[in-house]
This record gives structure tokens, sequence and C-alpha cells, in this order.
């Protein structure tokens, strides 16, 4: 079943579906699939097609925790450049293990950023392309109260229902100097390189949140230092 996932854009609550799991109810405001314009490309951004839509995922959580004394970091290729993604393993061991066990096996290669909000966010992650798909586990780890979700910030899309941490595949960098969210979303780690692909791919959402061109993740590559 769909989960309706909850974010808070600057000045309105808005439910929007994303990640995968069991649970299902919320608006369609973030509701997007996959989508191309007749409009030229973004300077900087390749035109792709559409990548053809997967099934909800059955995954397996994975049970070990990664290797506490090394650097994880995710870089997504993209058709609009690369970032990079630090992850914070300490804050959020359970999560970044199961980012890094859903990149190395491919699951985010061929997924799109469904959900695009100038000045706020960019939304990936799921292999339905609709918002309302995820691996088939629920990570959970709870934020630090003292948490903020600032310029570069990776944290996980959840529901409104679901208790603050939980997550799926789903994930959303900040694209804004502070998203002013609460404490509910479990941040996974920062960009570290390539803030500006992040700006790039966050100027092409439209009012409806909606991509105005497809952004594919190429591929999502693990390294350790």
């Amino acid at each position: 079943m769909p989960r309706a996932v909850l974010i808070l854009p600057l000045l309105l609550l808005l439910t929007a579906s994303a990640c995968g799991g069991d649970e299902g109810d919320g608006s369609a405001a973030g509701t997007t699939t996959g989508t191309t314009t007749t409009a030229p490309s973004a300077p900087g951004c390749k035109r792709v097609d559409a990548p053809k839509a997967r099934g909800e995922g059955d995954e397996t959580a994975p049970t070990e925790p990664l290797d506490a004394g090394t650097t994880y970091a995710i870089v997504f290729t993209t058709n609009c450049g690369s970032f990079t993604v630090t992850l914070d393993v300490k804050s959020a061991p359970k999560t970044s293990a199961s980012l890094v066990a859903l990149a190395r096996s491919g699951f985010y290669d061929d997924t799109i950023f469904h959900r695009i909000v100038p000045g706020f966010v960019i939304q990936g992650g799921d292999p339905t392309q609709t918002g309302s798909g995820g691996p088939g586990y629920t990570p959970v780890d709870p934020p630090p109260s003292s948490t903020t979700y600032t310029l570069g910030t990776v944290a996980m899309a959840k529901t409104a229902a679901e208790p603050a941490g939980s997550s799926g595949s789903q994930f959303f960098v900040v694209t804004t100097a502070d998203a002013g969210l609460p404490a509910e979303y479990a941040a996974v780690g920062r960009v570290t390189k390539g803030l500006d692909t992040v700006d790039r791919i966050g100027g092409l959402g439209n009012a409806l949140e909606q991509p105005t061109q497809t952004v594919l993740i190429e591929q999502a590559t693990v390294t350790e230092s």
C-alpha cells in the first residue's frame, strides 16, 4: 500500500506522497509521476526520457551495521550532473545502512526526482515514480530534537502517522537556507559535493511541485574512506 509522506513547505502544511510501506492516506499535493515537457532542456541538464516505472520494492532490511570507523558516501549521478551525500552513520545508523544497501543493489538507478519544490526541497528515490513507492521495509532513526534542515541536508520522507525518524527509500535534499521543518525526519547526511547540481535540479519544479523535465538518477555509487 502507498505511503503518504508529510513534508512541510515554508508556509503551508502539505501531505506529499513518498516512501513505500504499509501506510496510505494523504492528498495528491506531492504525488507525481515521471514527466517530460517540450520545453528546452535546462542549462547543464541532458534531456532524457522518463524511465519505465518499476513495482514496489521487496527488499530485505540490512541487519549488519556499517563500520563506525569508515566514512560512507553516495554519489548520485544524474542527467543534470552529480552530487555526493556523505552519510551520518552515528546519528542515523539504520537509515545509513539501508541507503548503502539500496545503492549497492542498484535500487536507485533509473529512478527520478518526482517532486521538486523550488526554494524548498528536491525529492526522489521511488521506483514507482509516483511518490508512493519504497523498498518494502521501514528503518527508524529518531532525530535529536535539535535537528535542523538547512541547505544541503539530506533526510528521509515519512508519513504523518509514522514515528519520527521512520523512512523507506525516498529522500529529500533541502535547497533553501532553512526549510523550517520540525525534527521529525531522519537526517541521514549532507551534500558535501555538487550543491550546484542540487541547485540546478531545484529550479526544475512547477507550481504543482512536479518536475518540468525528467531528472534521472542514472546511478548511485557508494564510496568508502
